[in-house]
């Protein structure tokens, strides 16, 4: 569901920085390159978006069959069919099964498209001038495609994990997230899961060369509150002190102008501090190390939330996003409600901040409650396991080449945040790297490149034996 820009955070930072050489891995996966791209191309096919003939439990089943052909048996894969959509399950046994699995992590479902506003067809995949077009492309289904063939490739190579590893892709991440809670749950003795979804690598906008690789520990809380006053109402002609829409105002513009407390933790001290070193500007660079050095720095907090792309990184946001109120031109409002959206720093409730911002509202009329609540759930962040880093430094360094990598915290909800709630570390760690002008996840005209697919699966692969074997 994550954007590049949205796990990157301040990925404009960096994008002047050219990685050393790109190391390709073509003798070795050239038969699997093109395993990954028929498979993504026939999940992109499947329109496997939320309500009538939601086509979900069809990409579980193409999955399903492909790793029938990669040597695994009916009785390791499990599809599960809920509500309108499904989810899948796929184990590769370890040799000890006391250690925890290694769980790989993406999703199945997309958001919605319409033909009529594409260029082409969103559920007809093509590649053109190197890129992969169609819904799903970068959110998720491409990089889903990815794992399971270096799973494959593994496999074919004879390996044998000693953890176990299970793929498990949820059915509705795009939406209520109902089998990406019943998914962690089954799996709560997992030791590590890697979700795959969306890219964690930037490339260079003028060479298409990668700049730099970010993998994400940590999520901030999702939630939406409803606000709502409601008056008598009335004549317009004969004006009340208690005018719905007027309170509503001055509740909306003073949670507007509220800040909360800043914070840090491992993973935006990280971000903030190896950012810094390659950020051009050297005052904003001086101001992003004092703030990882010293979060109560008032210089640092003030310069950190004048920028639209950092205040988000130093704790939690709450923005008024919807409003509606009043039933005729010539009457007194009865009703108006709003909606203000949160993004919650890990380790706070959504109930303590429902309550600050009920202090920060000071209307006794208010009523405000949360929207949806059960589609998302509060968690802390992922350890800055430095076993973790070094695997995936290492993996990535081998594919790709020497680059940054850096930690990122990402603004919104992935399955991540279901599998941190149970105590279970959850890091984003594909192996895609994009262009941000090339991040259309969401959006119109969806792409991925292609070229990058051989260097990707020696990252999993990688990875993947790394965990399996000694983590």
């Amino acid at each position: 569901m994550k954007t590049v820009t949205q796990r990157c955070m301040t990925a404009g930072l960096i994008l002047g920085f050219l990685a050393a050489p790109f190391l390709s891995a073509a003798k070795d996966f050239a038969e699997s390159e093109e395993k990954v791209l028929a498979l993504a191309k026939a999940a992109i096919s499947l329109r496997s978006v939320r309500g009538v003939d939601n086509q979900t439990p069809a990409v579980a089943a193409l999955f399903r069959d492909a790793l029938l052909d990669g040597g695994w048996s009916n009785e390791d894969i499990d599809i599960v069919p809920l509500d309108d959509t499904a989810y899948f399950i796929a184990t590769w046994p370890g040799s000890d099964p006391s250690l925890g699995p290694i769980v790989i992590s993406a999703h199945m479902d997309v958001v919605e498209a319409k033909r009529e506003d594409w260029e082409r067809d969103p559920f007809q995949p093509v590649v053109e001038n190197g890129y992969l077009y169609g819904r799903g492309a970068s959110d998720t289904k491409f990089d889903a495609a990815q794992a399971l063939i270096a799973m494959i490739e593994l496999r074919g190579q004879g390996f044998k994990p000693r953890r176990t590893i299970i793929a498990a892709f949820s059915g509705d991440e795009e939406t209520t997230m109902h089998s990406s809670k019943l998914i962690a749950h089954r799996l709560r003795d997992a030791a590590l899961v890697l979700n795959v979804d969306g890219a964690s690598g930037v490339l260079d906008e003028e060479t298409g060369r990668p700049s730099y690789w970010s993998w994400q520990g940590a999520e901030k809380t999702y939630a939406d509150f409803e606000l709502v006053i409601t008056n008598p109402g009335g004549h317009s002609s004969a004006p009340r002190a208690d005018n719905a829409i007027a309170q509503m105002s001055g509740v909306l513009a003073r949670i507007a102008r509220h800040r909360f407390k800043p914070e840090l933790n491992d993973i935006t001290r990280d971000y903030l501090t190896q950012s810094a070193d390659l950020e051009p500007d050297l005052q904003k660079a001086a101001l992003m190390r004092a703030f990882a050095q010293d979060p109560g720095n008032s210089e640092a907090i003030a310069a950190l939330r004048a920028d639209p792309a950092l205040i988000g990184i130093i704790g939690t946001t709450c923005v008024p996003t919807m409003v509606d109120g009043g039933h005729a031109r010539n009457a007194l409002p009865q009703r108006v409600t709003a909606i203000v959206n949160c993004r919650i720093f890990p380790g706070h409730e959504k109930a303590a901040i429902a309550s600050e911002l009920r202090q920060v509202a000071a209307e006794t009329q208010l009523k405000m409650v949360e929207v949806d609540a059960d589609f998302v759930v509060t968690a802390p962040a992922s350890p800055f396991d430095v076993r973790f880093v070094d695997a995936v430094t290492h993996a990535i360094s081998l594919a790709f080449g020497e680059m940054p990598i850096i930690a990122s915290q990402a603004a919104g909800a992935t399955d991540s945040m279901w599998y941190r709630a149970l105590g279970i570390p959850s890091y984003g760690a594909s192996g895609t790297f994009l262009k941000l002008s090339d991040d259309y996840s969401h959006g119109l005209n969806e792409r991925v490149p292609t070229d990058n697919i051989e260097a990707s699966l020696l990252y999993y692969t990688t990875l993947l034996t790394a965990l399996a074997s000694d983590y």
